[in-house]
């Protein structure tokens, strides 16, 4: 089972070292490692040419990390494939659990672990809202983001059936891609914390945007317009779609948003409706 493991990065001069030297300690051997250069100003290109040059190196554009990772799924030769956010790292048994996991399990073509939490050097404990789950997730993934991009390992075929990452979404877009791959196939999750997982530093999406929720909001919205669920999930969909368009639309309200207001006024009662048809 041969592992392409795509490492987008933008400006994580500083990171990035310890990202691939991560993934060189990897007690399974057979990989590749892809990273791509987001459009870095701060020597990120020159620096992995110089100090890493058993890595496949690609530059771009600043397009944003959905076209990061996706120009590495274009270019990757494994039939497997693995990401590793710039700053974070994989523990050096990561890949070989999870192969020997996927390899007696053949039903499963996404396995994911836990993880880690690492917050301005000290290491922080999860809340229980972030609880992480395995088998047919679709319905516990509809509120958050439930898998770190850093742990999931997919086959190739998942990305064939399901597409990759939206390029569309600025944040949110593993949440997205999950949830399309989550309403057509199981998850395996191994229990074991496999990564470590930083955070609290300048230049994160997760910690520099606001108004999360309206992205998954996007997000809901085009699953339940361009995939086809089963009854059950998309009547959860629609549900949790609700529940976050009125958090939203509370929000707007507050802040006397009032255009916006009535565009989510109106993509409520028009998923009320959807409901009370489903």
């Amino acid at each position: 089972m041969f592992v392409s493991v795509i490492i987008p990065t933008f400006n994580r001069k500083n990171f990035v070292p310890k990202a691939i030297e991560s993934v060189l300690k990897q007690t399974y051997k057979k990989y590749e490692i892809i990273i791509v250069d987001d459009g870095s100003d701060d020597g990120t290109q020159d620096y992995v040419r110089s100090n890493f040059p058993m890595v496949r190196l690609i530059f771009q554009s600043n397009r944003g990390v959905s076209a990061a990772r996706n120009t590495g799924i274009l270019h990757s030769k494994g039939d497997w494939i693995a990401f590793l956010d710039s700053d974070d790292q994989w523990l050096p048994k990561k890949l070989e659990y999870q192969i020997n996991i996927l390899s007696g399990h053949k039903d499963y073509l996404v396995c994911h672990t836990n993880e880690i939490w690492i917050r301005n050097g000290l290491r922080i404990n999860q809340k229980q809202k972030h609880q992480k789950y395995g088998g047919f997730i679709f319905e516990k993934s509809l509120d958050m983001c439930r898998i770190s991009p850093s742990s999931i390992l997919i086959n190739r075929k998942v990305f064939n059936d399901v597409g990759n990452f939206d390029e569309n979404l600025r944040i949110c877009e593993d949440y997205d891609l999950w949830l399309r791959i989550a309403a057509k196939y199981p998850i395996y999750f191994l229990e074991k914390p496999l990564i470590l997982k930083y955070g609290g530093h300048e230049g994160q999406l997760s910690k520099n945007l606001h108004g999360i929720e309206q992205y998954r909001i996007q997000s809901l919205e085009k699953i339940l317009g361009s995939t086809d669920l089963n009854d059950g999930y998309y009547r959860a969909a629609v549900k949790m779609l609700l529940k976050k368009i009125l958090i939203f639309k509370s929000g707007l309200a507050r802040r006397n948003k009032k255009v916006e207001y009535l565009t989510f006024q109106k993509k409520f009662d028009y998923w009320s409706q959807q409901e009370n048809q489903a």
